[in-house]
């Protein structure tokens, strides 16, 4: 039996300000195809400025977006493949 590592790079991206942080994941996969996803988080008002914060839930919503969207791709491509509808299990 053969063994093969593969690895992904996922990419995070942020921009913010006081209120609002906003994220984009962005993983790029071997057949050449891009997974696209967006997070946001917003700081409410009483809550102090903690920009690292915003960053983490923004990011932790965009990959979780992600996740869904590569998810949904499988599935496509089993139906695709096999000629019948798979179950997605969601997480």
């Amino acid at each position: 039996m053969m063994h093969t590592t593969v690895g992904w790079h996922v990419e995070l991206e942020f921009q913010e300000d006081d209120q609002e942080t906003r994220s984009v994941a962005l993983v790029r996969l071997p057949d050449g195809s891009e997974v696209r996803a967006h997070g946001h988080a917003t700081r409410h008002h009483t809550d102090s400025n903690q920009p690292r914060v915003g960053e983490e839930i923004a990011g932790a919503r965009a990959l979780n977006e992600l996740a869904m969207q590569l998810l949904t791709k499988a599935h496509s491509e089993i139906d695709q493949a096999s000629g019948r509808t798979s179950h997605p299990i969601h997480v």
